[in-house]
């Protein structure tokens, strides 16, 4: 019987973008549901009674939750091609390590950036920001991919942050290709693959979105 794969997601989340990516270097097929968060469907309410968030991919009626367990999860379900975690015990840890890292930092500091009303607080948060990103460019080092020679844990956590950077660079006003030349090497890289170009929301859309939320919360 083959497998029944629902994604239930919302387009402009990095999180629910990773899990699209590694869905697509599977090859896996399945069914996308676009959530409103403003009004949360009764399935997803169900599949994530805990955190009631997305993205949540429910593989043959069970639900798992919170985006780099879910890639953890295709990668290990489907194992057949395309590998994102090595096999040795400690690069899978030091993957996961760098991955936690990017969960607990980039996305919280980020938000100083594009929703703070305060100029100190988004200045704060755009120095962070990139030195966030500066530690990651030095632990990608000369490689083409944090996952070595090919696209791999930490990639798939990271990448979709991407497109969200020209959104970054506008409200903040700095240019993360002059900071990071050569972590911007390495996202144009990634984009040259099809699962990841195919999965990964379009900037302009994403600012405009961001544009929407800040005038529906009062910040511009």
């Amino acid at each position: 019987m083959a497998d029944e794969i629902v994604l239930l997601s919302t387009w402009p989340s990095m999180f629910s973008m990773r899990v699209r990516v590694a869905l697509a270097e599977k090859g896996l097929e399945y069914e996308y549901r676009e959530e409103d968060l403003w009004n949360k469907s009764p399935l997803l309410l169900k599949m994530n009674p805990v955190h009631k968030k997305i993205p949540v991919l429910i593989h043959n009626g069970k639900p798992i939750c919170e985006s780099m367990i879910i890639v953890e999860y295709i990668d290990e379900v489907w194992n057949h091609k395309s590998p994102l975690l090595p096999t040795d015990p400690y690069q899978r840890a030091e993957a996961r390590f760098w991955a936690d890292y990017v969960d607990k930092k980039l996305y919280d500091i980020g938000k100083k950036i594009i929703w703070s009303t305060k100029g100190e607080e988004q200045e704060t948060g755009k120095k962070e920001f990139i030195e966030c990103l500066k530690l990651l460019e030095r632990e990608l080092g000369d490689n083409p991919y944090f996952g070595g020679e090919n696209l791999g844990f930490v990639d798939v956590s990271l990448v979709t942050f991407s497109c969200w950077f020209h959104t970054y660079e506008s409200y903040g006003n700095f240019s993360i290709e002059t900071e990071c030349p050569k972590l911007i090497a390495w996202t144009k890289r990634c984009l040259e693959k099809e699962s990841v170009s195919s999965s990964l929301a379009d900037p302009h859309k994403i600012h405009d979105f961001a544009s929407g939320m800040r005038k529906r919360f009062g910040i511009e």
